[in-house]
This record gives structure tokens, sequence and C-alpha cells, in this order.
């Protein structure tokens, strides 16, 4: 894999496509670092050598055109702090004075163009505009794992105009293709996949991938209800895809036939409202009263779970077991992440993705007791169900 170790930047300019969409409050501060800090060690790689900076971002998703509250100038203290360099700004991404002052940048220095999706070109892929970006730089790096998946100006087509020698991953992209290459092709035996979140439909292509990786697949959250129906279980007011019930029924057949431990929960912990306030009770999974619903899946599952993910050797973890930002419905969702835990420190690789199960380590403060934890989200899934993204084959192609 090619990355910005095997380039040295001494007074080269690096046009860098980074992942700087973070949450802004109403005075336009950035309110989570954390995409920042993610970028600065490739970014220090190519300065330390003595290169120059370009660095081009999308923020939000703007329809019509420049916007103040999606302009990447409110970014520009913090990514400041974080490079220990004043960055400068330019008011345009393809504009004369964009590449005027990116073709006057010194060895050391830095600039941050506009936002990337000002110009409809960017979502659309246009060749033409990923062009005129390209001259923003002499070596294009792509760390913008998070974007990977979009087919769009600088993340896919942009590294057309460059040649094999002067194309690389940052460490950001590197190390989340490196996870997932671990996990699907590489894993150690017992592979456990644990799959949550609300809706079937959002995991069919993911689950179906996993079917030719696992040994095991743990279903929880919301969309175990499906296939708690499906089965012929009651399941009184819980969330359900009526829709996908004869899908739920082919993905156990499947699993059957294959050898795959398909494992769904037993138990319930049911409420009579959506709220941490509501009524509760345990109960069989199957044998929800009507007008109770399951907002986390119970002890015995939990337990039950809690020995195939301590007895496996590769891990991944995508969604919730209920809804854990409520006290009263976090149990699942909490000690399957203790249980991950557990597993790493016995030698397992972990790699956890998804916004929500992203979100109960952090919460749990386990992010560094787990093997990785992708910044990705979409492109993490998108990676999984199908095998590539584009932004990783733009750069891989010679």
């Amino acid at each position: 894999m090619k990355t910005v170790d095997t380039i040295h930047f001494k007074n080269k300019r690096a046009v860098v496509r980074i992942d700087f969409n973070v949450p802004l409050n109403e005075q336009f501060e950035v309110t989570d670092l954390t995409r920042i800090n993610a970028a600065t060690a490739t970014l220090k790689k190519i300065l330390n050598d003595g290169g120059s900076l370009v660095l081009m971002s999308h923020l939000g998703r703007p329809k019509e055109g420049p916007t103040n509250k999606y302009s990447l100038k409110h970014i520009v203290s913090a990514v400041s702090k974080a490079l220990g360099v004043t960055v400068q700004f330019a008011t345009d991404c393809i504009g004369e004075e964009a590449f005027q002052q990116s073709s006057q940048l010194k060895s050391g220095e830095v600039l941050l163009l506009e936002n990337l999706r000002f110009y409809k070109e960017e979502e659309k892929g246009d060749v033409g505009f990923a062009q005129k970006l390209s001259k923003h730089g002499d070596v294009y790096v792509n760390d913008a794992f998070g974007t990977a998946h979009r087919a769009h100006a600088s993340t896919a087509v942009m590294a057309q105009f460059f040649d094999a020698a002067n194309k690389c991953f940052g460490y950001v992209m590197a190390n989340e293709v490196a996870s997932i290459d671990k996990v699907l092709n590489q894993s150690e035996r017992p592979f456990t996949a644990i799959i949550g979140g609300a809706k079937v439909s959002d995991k069919i292509l993911i689950i179906e991938q996993l079917m030719s990786k696992a040994d095991n697949i743990i279903i929880g959250g919301g969309m175990a209800f499906t296939f708690i129906k499906a089965m012929g279980g009651q399941i009184g007011k819980s969330l359900c895809e009526d829709d996908r019930l004869q899908t739920a029924l082919e993905l156990i057949e499947k699993a059957k036939a294959k050898g795959i431990q398909l494992a769904l929960p037993s138990d319930a912990v049911i409420a009579d409202a959506f709220s941490n306030d509501a009524n509760t009770q345990t109960v069989a999974i199957n044998q929800i009263p009507d007008n109770w619903l399951g907002l986390d899946i119970g002890p015995k599952s939990i337990a039950a779970f809690g020995e195939i993910i301590k007895n496996s050797k590769t891990i991944l973890w995508n969604g919730p077991m209920g809804v854990f930002e409520m006290s009263k419905f976090e149990a699942g969702t909490k000690q399957a992440a203790y249980d991950i835990v557990d597993a790493t420190k016995l030698g397992a690789f972990s790699l956890i993705g998804g916004g929500d199960s992203v979100a109960a380590v952090n919460k749990y403060h386990l992010a560094d007791k787990v093997s990785y934890v992708s910044t990705g989200g979409g492109a993490l899934l998108e990676y999984i169900e199908q095998g590539s993204l584009p932004g990783v084959e733009a750069i891989e192609k010679k």
C-alpha cells in the first residue's frame, strides 16, 4: 500500500484531500476535533519532510453554492492550532487567487481551500473540476476515508492526473484500509461479527457478505425483532420491517446452510413507552405483550453473546444492542463493549465501525482498549459490502 511514508516531500507541494467535515456550534466554533486531530500525523509528516500543504475538504451539505455557515474559514484557527502553523485560507477552491496562493507556498506553509461542495461539480465527479483541483499540487494524498465511498471529483477522479509515483494514502486511509483488510481477508478464527441497529434493510448486504467470512453473526438492536417475528414470535409494538420478514428467514436459512452460527437474542428488556421513565420488564423475546416494545437485549442474551465474543479471535462490531442513549436500555450495548475489550486483552483483533458503535465505545471510554475504531461510518459499511471503494481504487490504479 502506497502511503506518505513512501514519498519524501522536500520542496514538494502536496494537495491533500482530508475530512474536515466537523461539527460547529452557533458561534461557528469547532465542537469536536476528532477528525482534525486524526489528520495531523499525515500533515505533519509532509511538513517535517520540508513540503508544503494545500488542504481540501467539504463541510456539510450546501445546496446552493457558497453559504457562510458551511465555510471552511471557520475552522482555520482550529487547524492552525493542531498543526502549530499559521494556516492560510483561500476564499475559493479553483479561483485564480486560490491558484496564485497555492503556487507561492514555501516549504512548511499550509493553505486551506474553501469548501469543495460550493461547486456542484464536486459531488458529480466532474473531470474538468478534478483537473483544476489537481493543479494545486505536485503530489496527491487522499486521507479522507469518511468520503472514500463517494465517487466525487476530489476523492475518486482527481488521482488520474498524477502518476503512480505521485499519489498515495495518508495514515487515516491506510490504517482504515489495513484494519478492514485484516478483518475481512486475514481474519483469525473464530471471526465474530456483531450487527445491531434499527433496520434489517440497512444491513442485508453486510450480513450477506459476512456469510462468506464469519463463523458467528450476532444480531441485536431493533433489527432483531424482524427476525423474531419472521420465526413466528410475538413482538408487541417493537420495531419491525414487515416487508423484510421473508429476507430475514432467507438469511437464517443461508446461515444454516453455510454452518454459520446466527445468534439471535432469547430475551429482551421491554417498556410500555419509548422513554427512560417507562415501566419495564424482562421477558422472552418471542413473548412480548401487546402495547409493549423491546428496547434492549435481556440478561440471558447478554451472557450468551458474551461467551461467543470472548471466545473470538477477530471481532467486527457495527450497531448497538439496544437504545443505549437511555440508561435503562444500555446494558446490552455496554456489556458488548466490555466483552469486546476483554477479548482484545486475550489477543483478539477488534474493529469498531459505524456511528452508534463508535459513540458507544466513546461513551464508555473504551476506544483505546480495542484494536481499531473506524472513523468511516458509511465508508466502512460500503467497503464491507463492495470489497473496495472508489477513493481506494483511484490511488491503487497504476
